[in-house]
């Protein structure tokens, strides 16, 4: 969704293909996503983003990728969000870049970063909630930091519980 590099994109699916054990396709995305800014807060409502996904085919899970900052109200800004009825997710990479913050970029932490962050929300749409392991995929990110301390894996008690 939006402008995300073709090799991003290509990574990320290698990357997600080894944790779930199956093929990723990559389908034709849009660019448009200004029906979902708001102006008042310089950020896309995740939530609009999300309703614009197709929904996914019977067993199978369609995940946005844009990079773009998101929020849902309530929050100063969300990392993805996912809706278990339709199957989708939508995930921003942009305060994944450590170039967000200042910093010199770090290509293969943003790639992890990304990966988990893709990880987690698909595994909401096979029914996960937020798990209480902070190593575990499914813990909640309030924070990159949170997120660079866990895994990329389900733990012992969420690896089970996935549709797969």
């Amino acid at each position: 969704m939006g402008n995300v590099a073709d090799e991003t994109m290509e990574e990320l699916r290698d990357r997600i293909s080894g944790v779930f054990h199956c093929p990723i396709e990559i389908g034709a995305g849009f660019s448009d996503l200004a029906q979902a800014y708001n102006p008042q807060r310089k950020q896309y409502s995740s939530s609009k983003l999300l309703t614009s996904l197709e929904k996914s085919e019977r067993g199978e899970r369609v995940a946005g990728i844009a990079d773009v900052d998101l929020y849902v109200p309530g929050l100063n800004f969300v990392f993805g969000e996912a809706d278990m009825d339709s199957g989708t997710a939508i995930i921003s990479l942009c305060r994944l870049r450590q170039e967000y913050y200042g910093l010199p970029p770090d290509e293969a932490l943003f790639l992890e970063r990304a990966t988990k962050e893709v990880v987690h929300e698909i595994g909401h749409t096979f029914g996960l909630g937020h798990c209480s392991n902070i190593k575990c995929v499914m813990h909640f990110s309030n924070s990159l930091a949170d997120t660079d301390l866990k895994e990329v894996n389900f733990c012992n008690r969420c690896r089970p519980r996935l549709e797969i």
